[in-house]
């Protein structure tokens, strides 16, 4: 079921406990010289539309919400932001949306990096006034660390920007996007940790070129390989979502 292409008494006859509200989360930024500005919102919407088709009685999947928190990339241009306080609102804003309608299983699927933090602090302050729901939130590639390294050949066996994943991932889905000759070695990426601590930096101290890793690694058909491994495991996610119980009590979920 996808939310925008329902009419509102569709919508009202949607089963609200047992249906799986996902709503995609990703961003227009820009992904180095080879990339196009809407990777992560590509990636993230093709996902989110394959587990929809794999569930289409039990997932409600809304519009892709396309501008993310995206400031650590802003000195490199060809960037939208929402800004933390907006974005963080905007999130729990949504999340009220379709709590206040019912809905009661709600996952929030990321596809950028720096939509992390605010997610979690918007579920954090919508959980607070909706105890009763269940609010699942993360980034897809969390689920497939095993893929990755399975699939990865370069030494970032892990999802950077516009690194050798994400390339692979648009060279399946949208390859005619990819500007194939300013494919690269994107260098060494300067470190946002210091002995376990974050260090707070944005892309343009970490990175020349405003991408990582080892995107000339990168082919469309590792992407159709990450395509389908992740979607067997965004589907289990699916199931855990619908099967978990809701409760407001420690023994609710205590058996």
């Amino acid at each position: 079921m996808r939310f925008q292409e329902l009419t509102q008494p569709r919508l009202a006859a949607v089963d609200r406990a047992n249906t799986l509200v996902v709503v995609p989360i990703a961003a227009v930024e820009q992904h180095g010289p080879h990339m196009p500005t809407g990777t992560d919102n590509l990636i993230c919407t093709a996902l989110a539309e394959a587990v929809e088709r794999n569930h289409p009685e039990r997932v409600l999947l809304t519009p892709t919400l396309w501008l993310g928190a995206s400031a650590h990339h802003l000195r490199f241009g060809a960037t939208l932001d929402a800004g933390l306080d907006n974005y963080i609102a905007i999130l729990a804003d949504v999340a009220r949306s379709l709590l206040d309608d019912g809905f009661c299983r709600l996952l929030f699927l990321n596809g950028h990096g720096g939509n992390v933090d605010p997610l979690k602090v918007a579920l954090r302050i919508t959980q607070t006034e909706y105890p009763e729901s269940l609010l699942v939130g993360g980034s897809y590639w969390s689920v497939a660390d095993d893929l990755l390294r399975e699939v990865l050949d370069g030494d970032h066996k892990s999802v950077g920007h516009a690194c050798e994943f994400e390339t692979s991932m648009i060279l399946h889905l949208h390859p005619k996007l990819v500007d194939h000759e300013r494919i690269a070695d994107a260098g060494e990426l300067v470190p946002d940790q210091m002995h376990g601590l974050f260090v707070s930096r944005d892309m343009w101290q970490r990175t020349a070129s405003g991408c990582t890793g080892r995107p000339n690694l990168a082919t469309a058909e590792k992407g159709a390989r990450l395509f389908t491994g992740l979607i067997e495991r965004l589907d289990a996610v699916v199931e855990r979502c619908l099967a978990e119980p809701l409760g407001v009590e420690y023994t609710d979920f205590v058996f």
